[in-house]
């Protein structure tokens, strides 16, 4: 048996030991072990630095394009299940961690990262100092980057110069559905349940609402918040018409989060428009960014983004502060906001626009993620005063 474990830590190390490098468009190399995809990568090195949540992280479509590096230094150690996905694919284009752990201890665990990753020919790196990386990018804000095998700075440079960077081009028609479904909750998702799962399953519902959810990159912890709360979902593409949805005859519209420049939605504003004032709107994140460009509010990028479940968040009507989960590189600038919208909550980091209402519109957004997944849950309010505002129409 010892003989076994010997020869298995043996392959393993093999396997691990191979030289790869994450360079950045500065120049800047990062030495460490390949895992995962054996393939050559690039996109835009993000970070985010939430605690817990590794699985979560990469299935979140508003990942789409880019590399992404969590700050907590061990991953791995809890394993890879069936329940904690929030799409059906691994999102990223690559993956950057300090430890990796190819041991996990966890009930629930089917697989190792290691194995998620190849199954899904993702390419990993491990065994660097995060925290250097993540101490570059809040300074100098996100770079482009490549996950390469080769340390010739001057080709992998020269390689990364010729890709569009991440703002040049629609990263949402990569992870948009094709086609108009009514979603159901998968039999899969019977062993995630949260807090408000469990609340509603012992109260009687009485009313339920059909609505129509505009799929930028949506996350499946926001259909089951919505289906929790006993409301039908329709999935419609980004580019769904005016027609479309009206047909459906919802009674309330979601745009949800996404990834990449909202600029590139510029059709989707145009219904989004139409659709204020008639139907109740709910936008979280690029869906909020979207509600906010249609109302005379300009996007603009941030140096490094928001990402990771300690964002301290103020409503502005009460006072009140929350920690929020959340993931853009995107803010809106309030400045030409139309006088039927008001800012409704503001980063306290960095005084960013974090959400919009507008009674008169029956408009409610915030550029945080109710849904958490991973990160706090103390935002799963949203969801209820979209119902509230539901029940008032």
């Amino acid at each position: 048996m010892m003989e076994k474990l010997f020869i298995r830590m043996e392959i393993l190390m093999n396997k691990t030991d191979k030289k790869i490098y994450l360079i950045l468009e500065d120049g800047t190399i990062f030495p460490g072990k390949s895992f995962g995809a054996n393939k050559e990568v690039i996109g835009e090195v993000v970070f985010n630095t939430s605690m817990t949540g590794y699985q979560e992280m990469l299935t979140d479509p508003s990942y789409a394009g880019q590399i992404l590096m969590p700050t907590y230094p061990m991953i791995g150690n809890y394993g890879i299940n069936a329940h904690d996905v929030e799409s059906n694919k691994i999102q990223v284009n690559g993956f950057v961690i300090g430890n990796l752990c190819d041991y996990p201890s966890h009930p629930m665990s089917q697989n190792t990262i290691r194995e998620y990753l190849e199954k899904n020919d993702i390419p990993g790196i491990y065994d660097l100092d995060t925290r250097a990386i993540a101490r570059k990018l809040r300074d100098s804000g996100v770079m482009m980057g490549i996950l390469t095998t080769s340390n010739d700075i001057s080709v992998s440079l020269d390689k990364i110069r010729k890709s569009p960077r991440y703002g040049e081009f629609d990263v949402v028609s990569k992870v948009t559905t094709q086609n108009i479904y009514e979603w159901e909750l998968p039999g899969s998702d019977s062993n995630k349940r949260s807090f408000i799962d469990l609340i509603n399953r012992t109260k009687k519902t009485t009313k339920k609402y059909n609505l129509v959810l505009f799929d930028y990159g949506v996350k499946f912890n926001i259909l089951r918040s919505l289906y929790a709360r006993n409301c039908s979902i329709t999935v419609v593409p980004k580019n769904a018409s005016l027609e479309d949805v009206l047909n459906l005859d919802p009674d309330g519209i979601v745009l949800s989060p996404g990834p990449g420049n909202p600029e590139f939605l510029d059709d989707s504003i145009e219904v989004i428009r139409s659709l204020a004032g008639s139907k109740p709107i709910l936008g979280i994140c690029l869906g909020h960014q979207l509600l906010g460009r249609a109302f005379g509010a300009k996007t603009f990028k941030l140096p490094f983004g928001h990402r990771g479940g300690n964002q301290p968040i103020r409503e502005l009507s009460t006072g009140k502060v929350y920690v929020t989960a959340q993931n853009h590189g995107y803010a809106l600038k309030s400045d030409n906001l139309s006088n039927d919208v008001k800012v409704s909550h503001i980063n306290i980091n960095d005084n960013t626009v974090a959400g919009l209402v507008s009674e008169k519109l029956n408009i409610l957004s915030i550029q945080y993620h109710s849904e958490a997944s991973p990160g706090p849950h103390d935002s799963e309010y949203i969801f209820d005063k979209f119902i509230e505002m539901l029940d008032k129409s």
